[in-house]
């Protein structure tokens, strides 16, 4: 089991779209949304997958391919 934490950025067309509840049932990783900040324009959110590495990178590909940009998080700046 691993734990990464990413930044995911969502634009206007894709803020409404319940992406992160569908990563959850589509893989086999835990969600955990340590931070988020959503307008009606741009959400920015803080996102923490628990799994395993294959699983989570294959939960990361699935979210960039519906047009969310992701960012990996370096520092554990959340805590």
């Amino acid at each position: 089991m691993a734990v990464h934490r990413f930044y995911l950025t969502y634009t206007d067309d894709r803020i409404k779209e319940p992406i992160i509840y569908h990563v959850g049932h589509k893989y086999k990783v835990i969600t955990n949304i340590r931070a988020a900040s959503v307008s009606d324009h741009v959400g920015i959110l803080a996102l923490e997958l628990d799994g395993d590495p294959d699983e989570i990178e294959r939960a990361v590909k699935w979210i960039a391919e519906q047009g969310v940009k992701v960012e990996p998080i370096e520092k554990n700046v959340i805590e």
